[in-house]
């Protein structure tokens, strides 16, 4: 599994979850990978041993997504060591389920934060060392296309606008051979949305298959993007959500 050799990828919220399934996958598929993390240094630390007694490349960077001049100091990082910058996957994110009407204004803050600006910041920085036929794969929802579930209105509007940010921007890059795509996972097992979790059973009667979602089947999608195999799909939302849109 060598299709991203000699390439350099820089996953956002890499420590934990769907982040670090996609780091670890992208090593395995031969790429040196930077993963940023907000708080939980064990955890990133973790991941990037993983990554090296498996033979690869990584390093790890603290960035909260809601700090633009840590994001952007982090993709700079991210250059200076591992020396170039192939693959950008907007994966931080974060929601604060609750009734909208219920909401702080702090609490919207945080979630347009990190999950819209975070991932322009990340973007315009990566932009500027990204070569020719590099990749940019942002982690949406299947919930920014069709919402069914109560309490995720501030976050499934930001995921909403990474789709169409997706879209416009497969549109200036391309001309570099750039691609731009949005991967939407719907109900997936990690901590922060457990399977056994007090939200799961409404999320797994929605799906077709009965079942929630595995971090490396999120993980599988991103690489095929990533690769070389995808170099004709830009600009598509590419939903991973059990049938949960169906």
């Amino acid at each position: 599994m060598s299709k991203l050799v000699n390439k350099v990828a820089l996953v956002t919220g890499g420590s934990r979850g769907i982040g670090a399934a996609i780091a670890k996958r992208l090593a395995v598929d031969g790429a040196s990978v930077a993963i940023t993390y907000a708080k939980d240094a064990s955890s990133a630390s973790a991941v990037v041993k993983e990554i090296e007694l498996a033979g690869g490349k990584a390093v790890a960077i603290q960035a909260d997504a809601a700090d633009a001049d840590a994001v952007k100091a982090a993709v700079e990082k991210a250059v200076a060591t591992l020396g170039r910058l192939d693959v950008l996957v907007n994966n931080a994110g974060t929601a604060i389920p609750k009734k909208f009407e219920d909401t702080t204004l702090e609490e919207l803050d945080r979630v347009i934060n990190i999950n819209i600006r975070g991932v322009f910041v990340a973007t315009q920085a990566a932009l500027k060392h990204m070569n020719d036929g590099g990749r940019i794969i942002n982690i949406g929802s299947c919930v920014g296309e069709r919402m069914m579930t109560p309490g995720l209105v501030p976050y499934s509007a930001t995921k909403g606008a990474v789709k169409m940010f997706t879209q416009g921007l497969s549109r200036e890059v391309g001309s570099r051979g750039i691609t731009v795509n949005n991967v939407q996972p719907g109900p997936i097992d990690t901590d922060l949305n457990p399977a056994a979790g007090d939200w799961a059973e409404p999320q797994i009667a929605a799906t077709a298959l009965n079942r929630y979602g595995h971090v490396d089947e999120v993980a599988a999608l991103v690489a095929f993007v990533a690769g070389p195999e995808s170099s004709y799909i830009t600009g598509a939302n590419l939903t991973i959500d059990g049938g949960t849109n169906a």
